[in-house]
């Protein structure tokens, strides 16, 4: 992709705490945003979601639930449905990877995560939130290795370990390391150079 291109912000989560660094961390970027923000969050894939509800209430972006082929637009948060896996494809389009078997289950952020590794580089920050097990940690190794920014919200030491914990240890170094504030901070001045 181009230089004139804009930048991605991938973001993961898992569970109750990640969806409150989520919040945290989408009301603490700039408005508008200057670049196309796409988020997993782990959810039931048998169940509605109220996902695109609870973020468009809860910060000031406009939230759009992606259609396949859809372009993605600078200044915008994206989500997929919980059984279709948003990722990117070229040329800035989204894709939906439908999923009745569930064989992503666990592994939507790396899925995410690793699309924009392969088209968005370098220009792509990914962003590792809380959640239990690993999901993101192999992803965020892909855009590390594409030559985007790598970062994780401090883990919680009360926690067991989970999704920051097994990203800081799995390959390659971390960019940032911090609150969902500082995070955003660390995001802004990004892309602003």
């Amino acid at each position: 992709m181009a230089n004139s291109s804009p930048w991605f912000v991938a973001i993961g989560a898992s569970g109750a705490e990640g969806m409150s660094d989520l919040l945290s961390l989408l009301r603490s970027l700039p408005f508008p945003l200057p670049s196309v923000t796409l988020v997993v969050l782990h959810r039931p894939p048998d169940r509605s979601s109220n996902l695109k509800t609870v973020l468009a209430r809860g910060c000031p972006h406009p939230v759009v639930v992606a259609d396949e082929g859809q372009s993605f637009e600078a200044g915008t948060v994206y989500i997929g449905e919980p059984a279709a896996h948003l990722v990117l494809a070229e040329r800035s389009f989204g894709e939906l990877v439908q999923d009745p078997d569930h064989a992503y289950r666990n592994r939507t952020i790396d899925l995410l995560f690793r699309s924009v590794a392969a088209y968005a580089k370098p220009r792509v920050i990914g962003v590792v939130l809380s959640g239990s097990l690993d999901d993101g940690s192999r992803g965020l190794a892909s855009i590390h290795a594409a030559g985007g920014l790598t970062m994780v919200i401090t883990p919680e030491s009360w926690a067991p370990p989970g999704m920051p914990e097994n990203a800081i240890g799995y390959d390659g170094p971390i960019d940032l390391i911090g609150s969902a504030t500082q995070i955003a901070a660390a995001i802004s001045k990004a892309i602003a150079h």
